[in-house]
């Protein structure tokens, strides 16, 4: 098995050839993406899908809720839930581009997986952040290779990515971390009740929720769920559902010919004006001015 090192530039070399350019680049691998920039980029707020995020080159700050999460090519990065975070390159340059790759992965796929293995799957009474950063290890690294190499032999993508994939995610969960998605995987677990409790914030974020409904929903009292969602996301959940709100409205602003008011409206919100309070807390400014400077940045981005 090759190095650390001789990995990672291989891998290098592989995402160097199917990007070229800056971007996020979807390939023919069914949830893999792979990521390029020359510079450190500005904060940007996004909601991270579960996923292996893995870097070659660079480096990467990830918040949730406060709580920054650092990774560069001796670490990667496992989210087994949605989670509304802030992301940004800080370490990139033309002659050492950050380089990137993100694995996304269903719930599922590790219900599956465990269902196959020896893994002895304990009942965690606390559940944990469902976020975490860990060191790379070789094995690990070839399994990712192996999976990106396939990139250049297209054909074989439909037979080989999907063995490939589960053999990462199995060795995500016999790392250190692998409980954080073991617990996702437990159906009576307070982590896999909270998983639940986030799929209907994400479908019903624009309409008013009630924490006792969330409860019921979860078969817990409201303040174990309160207690419970924290512990998983580091956000209560009135928190987490203002954040995808808010995210939406972005988008909606960026993407759509639609004025603030219509658009505080369409992601839930009764006053417009709590809305842009809102909206300049999160994004450091009023809706309308945001959103020029955002189309002015990715209209100068498409022609750099």
């Amino acid at each position: 098995m090759k190095s650390i090192i001789e990995q990672q530039h291989e891998l290098a070399v592989l995402i160097e050839r199917h990007t070229g350019k800056d971007g996020v680049y979807e390939t023919e691998i069914p949830s893999l993406l792979l990521f390029r920039e020359s510079h450190p980029t500005t904060p940007k707020h996004g909601v991270q899908r579960p996923a292996f995020c893995l870097i070659v080159q660079g480096r990467k700050d990830v918040w949730l809720a406060g709580e920054r999460f650092t990774y560069n090519p001796t670490h990667y990065l496992v989210a087994s839930v949605d989670l509304p975070v802030i992301s940004q390159v800080v370490e990139a340059s033309e002659q050492t581009p950050y380089l990137a790759l993100r694995m996304e992965f269903a719930l599922h796929q590790i219900v599956e997986l465990l269902q196959h293995t020896d893994n002895d799957v304990s009942l965690q009474k606390k559940p944990k952040r469902a976020m975490f950063v860990s060191a790379v290890e070789p094995p690990l690294l070839d399994a990712v290779m192996r999976l990106v190499r396939l990139l250049d032999t297209p054909e074989h993508i439909d037979v080989l990515a999907p063995i490939y994939k589960k053999e990462i995610l199995y060795r995500v969960l016999h790392g250190p971390y692998g409980d954080v998605l073991q617990q996702m995987a437990v159906q009576t677990s307070h982590a896999r009740q909270i998983y639940h409790v986030i799929e209907y914030i994400k479908e019903h974020y624009h309409q008013p929720i009630r924490i006792e409904e969330l409860a019921d929903l979860s078969h817990m009292s409201a303040a174990s769920l309160h207690r419970h969602f924290k512990e998983v996301t580091g956000m209560s959940p009135i928190q987490f559902q203002k954040q995808l709100r808010l995210q939406e409205a972005r988008r909606l602003l960026l993407t759509e010919l639609i004025d603030a008011a219509d658009v505080a409206f369409q992601v839930g919100y009764e006053s417009p004006s709590q809305f842009s309070r809102e909206y300049s807390r999160l994004f450091g400014r009023p809706p309308k001015e945001d959103a020029k400077r955002l189309r002015a940045e990715y209209g100068d981005r498409a022609n750099a």
